[in-house]
């Protein structure tokens, strides 16, 4: 048996090696992604003409005298930093849920599946409920809180998916992250019962939001991405050997355990990190890689590319909406999210149903 699940799974690799890396959509993509974040700098409660966000952004990076007119401080302080924050929160949301669903093998798997999204969430909150923080850092208590949070509902859930099943297999590991995301929800409703003064600072933060974003948010965003995107893309190739099962995979030689926890811990890192900066933000991760993989492929080689575009394109445009749909009122970037992306993922589930 084992000889014709390696021949199987070698005569697919090959054939997608002979399939070859067409780089044309990822050009397309690109331009796309830098058009729509123009775009978003451009519109607004007040829309600035582009030839003056280009001026400006010149003037910034090369320290040149700042041309009279030009809204300097609201292009280069506000939107821009703003517009790269969502920019990198969706490509790390999307990256998360291409991932969680390539491992657990589950269409409806993102950050938010295992519960690491809920802990994290549990975290910051508490830190703006009780007002814990770091001396001269901002945000930096939110966002510690977050990431000890996150950690230790990943720990939480793996141990208990241990002793339950000893293979951690898939099912035992979703299981664990639905109940703990609902005891986490439960300590959430009860923390925001005693923070009565910060009761609409914690309901509008847990729908998300990315106004007010800095450099400094933008910088962290990277390095986390950079770090840990760049593990879970390593893992690509695994993720394949996953979609023909976890028992073939072991057969040819994928440490089963081995690559479940550096995806899982490097999932919880980034959901950690995002959601302490931008609150939390649904159906990024669940949507984004299907709407990718229609347009590109199932293989993780050529859909984590893509992701990384499409992620960007996604929240950046989710974001412009929640800023001008209702200007001046500023809608929260996740009551978009979650109106957008239950909309198109009904869509993409029924046209599914109707192929099958």
């Amino acid at each position: 048996m084992r000889p014709k699940i390696v021949h199987g799974y070698m005569k697919k690799k090959l054939k997608l090696k002979r399939e070859g890396f067409n780089t044309l959509p990822y050009i397309i993509f690109a331009i796309l992604t830098l058009c729509t974040l123009i775009l978003c700098v451009c519109l607004g409660s007040v829309n600035i003409p582009i030839k003056d966000v280009f001026r400006a952004i010149y003037s910034a990076i090369f320290a040149k005298p700042v041309p009279e007119g030009i809204a300097y401080s609201v292009i280069v302080s506000v939107r821009l930093p703003r517009v790269l924050s969502v920019a990198l929160v969706g490509i790390s949301l999307s990256i998360c849920g291409a991932a969680m669903q390539g491992l657990l093998k589950n269409p409806l798997a993102e950050g938010s599946t295992l519960g690491v999204s809920s802990g994290a969430s549990l975290g910051a909150v508490l830190a703006i409920a009780f007002g814990i923080s770091i001396p001269n850092i901002p945000l930096a208590g939110t966002m510690v809180m977050a990431l000890i949070f996150a950690f230790a509902s990943l720990i939480l859930i793996l141990s208990l998916s241990y002793r339950l099943d000893f293979s951690l297999s898939t099912n035992t590991i979703i299981l664990m992250g639905v109940v703990f995301s609902m005891f986490a929800n439960s300590i959430i409703s009860l923390a925001i019962t005693f923070a009565a003064d910060k009761v609409k600072h914690i309901t509008f933060w847990t729908m998300g939001s990315l106004a007010g974003s800095t450099y400094t948010n933008v910088i962290i965003l990277f390095a986390v991405l950079m770090v840990f995107g760049g593990i879970i893309l390593r893992f690509s190739t695994e993720l394949n050997a996953f979609a023909i099962g976890e028992d073939n995979a072991r057969n040819i030689g994928v440490n089963i355990k081995r690559v479940k926890l550096l995806i899982l811990f490097s999932v919880s890192a980034i959901i950690g990190v995002c959601v302490s900066i931008g609150g939390t933000i649904g159906f990024v991760g669940l949507v984004v890689p299907h709407i990718t993989r229609m347009l590109v492929s199932a293989n993780h080689k050529k859909l984590f590319p893509a992701v990384i575009f499409t992620g960007a394109i996604f929240l950046m445009l989710s974001d412009l909406l929640a800023r001008t749909l209702l200007s001046p009122l500023e809608l929260p970037i996740g009551v978009v999210t979650s109106f957008v992306g239950s909309i198109v993922f009904v869509i993409i589930f029924y046209k599914n149903r109707k192929k099958s």
